[in-house]
């Protein structure tokens, strides 16, 4: 059993599957962690070595902090290498400029556990504090996205109150 920010990932599972026992973390995200930190799809937890680890819990501390992805463009179909005779400061200089940033990564706006409960905490007392109906749903403690309250809302009175999310 491995511990990575307070958080116990199972031995046996696959590596991307116990990345989403995280509260905040999804399989979309679970799978561009694994790509971004060079972690196999059928890695399992156990197998994961020190160096893995430990740049899995760096990333997950803070995000926004960790270096960008350089991104390193295919060469067209109609690509001609440069002649031999090619300076190397030269083909350096022309493959950083190559490689641009690109779109932003999704990765570095990730909150979870605490920063993310408190997310989820904050936008429904902002809901009920400007008295929108989805506010006053979570106040009555009813079904929130429209869902019948006829028969099946037993579950949503017992645990939609704000406490569950405190």
């Amino acid at each position: 059993m491995v511990h990575v920010l307070g958080v116990l990932l199972p031995d046996l599972i696959h590596a991307r599957h116990a990345l989403a026992t995280f509260y905040g973390i999804g399989n979309a995200t679970a799978r561009r962690l694994c790509a971004r930190l060079q972690i196999h799809d059928r890695q399992k937890v156990r197998d994961l070595t020190a160096t893995q680890i430990t740049e899995l819990a760096s990333f997950l501390a803070s995000p926004s902090t960790a270096p960008p992805l350089r991104r390193m463009p295919l060469a067209p179909p109609g690509f001609k290498p440069p002649p031999v005779s090619t300076p190397p400061e030269m083909l350096r200089k022309r493959a950083l400029a190559d490689s641009s940033p690109g779109a932003p990564d999704p990765l570095k706006t990730l909150k979870i556990e605490a920063e993310a409960r408190r997310v989820v905490r904050d936008s429904i007392a902002h809901q009920r504090m400007i008295g929108s109906y989805v506010g006053k749903r979570h106040a009555m403690g009813l079904p929130v996205r429209g869902q019948n309250t006829q028969s099946n809302a037993k579950t949503a009175k017992r645990l939609n109150r704000l406490h569950r999310f405190g």
